[in-house]
């Protein structure tokens, strides 16, 4: 029997204040090029990525990502994408303080529509604008890790402009989700954010993001 393409496939939500860069993070995930200008998320956007966890298994994921608007019009609609989901980004951008202060509201909706046992990390965007000039960060590393401690998330600094600290944002957030797997909180039959590879499977082509259906 053939090996699987990958061993599971993992929903994600990509969540935060519009602005952020949530759409420049999943095509740098997905395309490695970075958005210069990008539309506003209408609704949402989709894209998929294969990555390898470290570690002596070598598991292959495949992330179905689902990148959300963060405009309050469009609030009833992307919270039935969180439904079920297994892992979520949790995005602000390092030189707005508002769309850190909102984090807390974007996680409520998050816990209160994604699987209950989903694992987010805390993703500061925009590192890089603050690499030479440190006046225009509005939210110190040391904040959003103290505010992701309190929470229990995970937590990252990330430069959808440069690639830095993205790809390493969903790993981490990947491997909390199969820890959760192989401890078994989550059910592999029932859990629509998790599930597993069918033996001899085709590898398909990566989705780029952007399409949604």
């Amino acid at each position: 029997m053939a090996s699987p393409a990958w061993h599971y496939v993992l929903k994600f939500i990509i969540t935060g204040d519009a602005a952020v860069g949530k759409s420049s993070l999943l095509v740098r995930l997905t395309d490695q090029r970075f958005l210069a200008n990008p539309d506003p998320t209408l609704g949402v956007e989709f894209g998929s990525k294969l990555i390898t966890l470290p570690g002596p298994d070598a598991t292959v994921v495949k992330l179905q990502c689902w990148d959300t608007a963060g405009t309050e019009s469009f609030r009833s609609i992307t919270r039935s994408y969180y439904r079920g989901a297994a892992g979520c980004l949790l995005v602000y951008d390092v030189t707005s303080r508002r769309s850190f202060e909102n984090v807390r509201n974007w996680l409520a909706d998050v816990r209160a529509h994604a699987d209950a046992h989903v694992s987010c990390i805390l993703v500061g965007n925009k590192a890089d604008l603050c690499d030479d000039d440190e006046s225009k960060r509005a939210v110190s590393s040391a904040e959003g890790a103290l505010l992701a401690a309190e929470e229990g998330l995970l937590f990252a600094e990330a430069s959808a402009k440069n690639g830095a600290g993205v790809e390493e944002a969903f790993v981490r957030a990947a491997q909390a989700v199969l820890d959760k797997v192989r401890g078994g909180k989550f059910d592999d039959a029932r859990s629509p954010g998790v599930k597993l590879s069918t033996p001899g499977a085709a590898l398909p082509a990566e989705k780029p993001a952007g399409d949604c259906c």
